[in-house]
């Protein structure tokens, strides 16, 4: 009983805050309302009794993604009003594809409870290592896809923050290693005064 009632409050609060994620004005306030969402998915998995995934989710997404995606959205100058300009001409898609993954996670719900029995797991089962089986065997070629994908989507990322902006000043290291002492300081002999 009890944990129906934490799984059915955090799966409201993941609705919440997925759905404030989509409608928040500010850029900012909307990642870190996807923080929460991430935060109470891994509730949700520790409910599940899949701690692994709980934990990845926590280091992967809100650890590093997410702070990555935070300090990308406050450096960049984002022009809140024309990126809510196509919000009504994207409308008609957003709601099919809204539709879609409403009916397909209506026909999950609908296999657990009317399809065939889940297997019973053995005494000494660890989802951490049968997924670790599963993802170096028979997925072994889509997680290196995946790799490289996030590889270049790390090369990305450093190169919209190296671009050069006329609005800021930059020191360039190439000419601050050249500098010599001979040209920076300058001797200068004075009398010593009395007092």
């Amino acid at each position: 009983m009890f944990e129906s009632v934490v799984f059915y409050a955090f799966g409201a609060v993941l609705l919440l805050s997925g759905l404030r994620v989509i409608t928040a004005r500010n850029p900012v306030h909307g990642a870190l309302f996807l923080v929460l969402a991430f935060f109470t998915a891994a509730g949700l998995w520790l409910l599940l009794r899949a701690e692994f995934l709980a934990i990845a989710l926590v280091v992967v997404y809100v650890g590093a993604v997410m702070v990555l995606f935070l300090f990308v959205v406050m450096m960049l100058d984002i022009n809140l009003e024309r990126v809510r300009e196509g919000f009504w001409t994207n409308l008609p898609l957003a709601l099919l594809v809204g539709v879609i993954m409403v009916w397909e996670m209506i026909t999950v719900v609908a296999y657990h409870y009317f399809g065939t029995t889940p297997r019973q797991l053995p005494p000494g089962y660890s989802n951490t290592k049968e997924l670790g089986r599963l993802l170096y065997t028979y997925y072994a070629y889509a997680f290196e896809v995946a790799a490289v994908i996030l590889l270049v989507a790390i090369i990305a990322a450093i190169a919209l923050t190296l671009r050069r902006r006329k609005d800021t000043r930059a020191q360039d290291p190439s000419l601050q290693v050249r500098a010599r002492r001979e040209e920076r300081v300058r001797l200068v002999s004075m009398p010593a005064e009395k007092q």
